[in-house]
């Protein structure tokens, strides 16, 4: 079982940034696929970027290409994403997951994901 907690979310204005972190409860964290998905109100829940075991394989939905930045540190289980010049459409709860397989072409499909943190939530004003 992994718990996965989620903190960093808040209200910022466009062009700011905001670093979200991610604290896994878990022994072998080093094993785990780990992603963040987000999902904005009335929309469907939408890859944002995911990170391989050994942090070497790394994937972002075009949307935040060359803005987002994720991360993880095995040593401390935690994974990070960091974004930077943020727009209101980046408004969105935002979900670290977790998965066992580690498969490139599969970090984007929400389904290769076991386990989901609750969210936070990161608001941009215009």
């Amino acid at each position: 079982q992994v718990q996965l907690v989620e903190s960093g979310g808040g209200l910022v204005q466009a062009g700011d940034s905001l670093r979200l972190s991610c604290a896994a409860s878990v022994r072998t964290f080093s094993r785990y696929t780990m992603g963040w998905f987000r999902q904005a109100p009335g929309k469907e829940r939408e890859f944002v970027a995911a990170i391989g075991r050994s942090g070497i394989r790394i994937k972002y939905a075009d949307s935040v290409k060359g803005r987002f930045t994720i991360s993880r540190d095995n040593a401390k289980n935690m994974v990070y994403l960091q974004m930077d010049s943020l727009k209101p459409d980046d408004t969105a709860v935002y979900y670290c997951v977790a998965g066992a397989n580690d498969v490139y072409s599969y970090y984007s499909n929400r389904n290769e994901y076991d386990y989901w943190g609750q969210g936070t939530q990161v608001t941009v004003s215009s």
